[in-house]
């Protein structure tokens, strides 16, 4: 069975251990790490619901990965409650700012299989157990002291971060704030495009009143007088309209 290249350290813990004869040796609790140079070596598991004995597995025994198992090769080293307790590990630590403040609990980590290195830890800003929370990525190299239960960095925020899982909270707001740079950014061409019509619109009307008024023909109107004959026209019409003494058709009552 082929193992990925990188697992998250929260996939192996949450399967319980399955050896090559069959035998259920419970679930992970507990990552067997070596902080100074960020390194898993290994997990602890609880075979028992009850007593304070557990086990403890190198991450070369793992062989396998399935829905809900582990399977490893080889038998686990027996340990109890108290020693594992004193084991150094970074999982659940504070994560504080260059000021000092909490911003958030490292909740996770990212491994190399064949190493056992760490390439980043996952932060998560509440409760790491509530499902579906933001996580951040936090490399090695940003880590600047870490003490039992305290990791110092020189960040001003989570924000400093490359956010690797969104809640749907924060994919929410995520989203909301690239509509509302698509909109401002849309208005902006538009205003712009507004604004270059505008400005062609008042180039054409000043154009238009400045260019000197032109007659519809090329040859110079003339006015008409009396003398021309106009008038006679007229006459002729009136003529015309005037009735025939001689005809008596034209009225029955004579």
């Amino acid at each position: 069975m082929s193992l990925p290249e990188q697992l998250l350290l929260s996939d192996l813990l949450r399967r319980r251990v399955r050896c090559e004869q069959g035998l259920d040796h419970g679930a992970g609790v507990l990552a067997w790490m070596h902080p100074p140079v960020h390194r898993l070596l290994g997990w602890i598991s609880k075979p028992s619901s009850f007593g304070d004995r557990r086990e403890a597995w190198r991450l070369d025994q793992l062989r396998g990965l399935v829905e809900l198992e582990a399977l490893v090769q080889g038998p686990g080293a027996d340990t109890d409650l108290p020693t594992t307790d004193r084991l150094p590990t970074l999982m659940e630590a504070a994560l504080l700012d260059r000021h000092g403040e909490l911003m958030g609990t490292v909740a996770d980590a990212a491994v190399e299989f064949s190493t056992g290195q760490i390439l980043h830890y996952l932060v998560s800003r509440s409760d790491p157990r509530l499902p579906g929370s933001s996580r951040w990525r936090l490399s090695p190299e940003r880590i600047r002291d870490q003490q039992p239960g305290q990791v110092l960095t020189a960040l001003n925020g989570l924000d400093d971060l490359p956010l690797a899982r969104a809640s749907v909270r924060q994919e929410f707001l995520r989203r909301g704030r690239r509509w509302r740079d698509q909109f401002a950014e849309e208005t902006s061409r538009l205003r712009e495009q507004f604004q270059q019509v505008g400005d062609r619109f008042d180039d054409r009307l000043e154009g238009w009143l400045e260019e000197e008024p032109q007659p519809y023909d090329n040859e110079p109107r003339r006015s008409v007088t009396p003398s021309e004959g106009a008038w006679d026209d007229w006459d002729d019409w009136d003529e015309e309209r005037k009735p025939d003494p001689n005809h008596r058709d034209a009225d029955p009552w004579l």
